[in-house]
């Protein structure tokens, strides 16, 4: 199970309901932090989430609503005995960021922290992988995607009534091999099922671009910053962000199974319901997201 902690849905300028950009993907011992605004850890205590838990961050750009929360939360996780080697990724620019960063602090404690600037596959197990793409923002900018690797799965209900063994003859039909036991065979497509992989897109800030669709195609989950009624369509493209016609626009050719709207602007606070119709009018299966909303996939 995916489980996705939104900490964070604002825009530039945080409001009382709504904390500047933060979100949390908890997947098998992994937990990635995409962006890491002002407030970040204070959201972790909201959402009764340990922030030592935290084993990569992964920065889409440098402006402050995505990174002011990084020095607090570094300090919180030395202070509480954080005692694995943190990852940090992000665009060009990251590596001299993050330097200055820790030389304008004076910090207690210490634990190995390692950066690395990405376009393109930059992690991968044999469950998962992470991949970036450059986006179009005034400054160096990265989209990201987290995939669950597709798997042969072994049917539990068929296997018992089968009695095999556990042991090297599973490992093989996980491979797809038919395999002989006591004299009879098998064969894997009876006894196994394959289980798709399962793709998370994070867009968050940039304005329109040849690139996005591609990158995020065929998403189970597009998670889209949306920072403008279509209205005002003009001014998004003049502070390079998208509104959230655009972001439904990019889910329906990317044929993306789920719009998440984020990165909402406090002038929408009083009806945020505009944003989600705006989206809702191309892409039914849209949804906008409020601080310490949690999803599932």
């Amino acid at each position: 199970m995916i489980n996705i902690t939104f900490l964070g849905t604002s825009d530039a300028i945080p409001s009382a309901k709504r904390n500047h950009s933060s979100i949390l993907l908890n997947y098998d011992g992994e937990n990635i932090l995409i962006d890491c605004g002002e407030g970040t850890q204070r959201q972790f205590r909201k959402a009764r989430l340990n922030p030592c838990k935290t084993t990569r961050i992964l920065i889409s750009h440098w402006h402050g609503d995505h990174v002011l929360g990084i020095p607090g939360l570094l300090q919180t996780l030395a202070l509480s005995g954080y005692n694995k080697t943190l990852f940090i990724y992000g665009p060009k620019g990251t590596k001299v960021f993050m330097k200055n960063l820790l030389n304008t602090f004076v910090f207690t404690g210490g634990y190995p922290i390692k950066v690395e600037e990405t376009n393109g596959k930059f992690f991968e197990t044999n469950d998962f992988y992470l991949e970036s793409k450059r986006m179009t923002h005034g400054v160096p900018c990265n989209a990201y995607v987290f995939v669950k690797k597709g798997k042969i799965r072994i049917d539990k209900s068929k296997l018992k009534k089968s009695k095999l063994p556990s042991g090297l003859l599973l490992r093989k039909l996980k491979q797809g091999e038919d395999i002989t036991y006591q004299g009879k065979k098998y064969l894997a497509k009876n006894l196994t099922f394959k289980e798709k992989e399962k793709k998370i897109s994070f867009v968050l800030d940039t304005s329109l671009n040849k690139w996005i669709v591609n990158f995020v195609k065929n998403s189970d989950l597009l998670i889209c910053e949306s920072a403008f009624h279509s209205e005002f369509e003009a001014k998004a493209k003049e502070y390079k962000h998208l509104t959230a016609k655009q972001a439904s626009e990019i889910a329906k050719k990317s044929k993306s199974k789920k719009l998440i709207l984020t990165h909402i602007s406090q002038r929408y606070d009083k009806n945020p319901k505009k944003i989600l119709d705006d989206a809702r009018k191309v892409f039914k299966n849209s949804f906008l997201v409020k601080d310490l909303d949690v999803l599932e996939i």
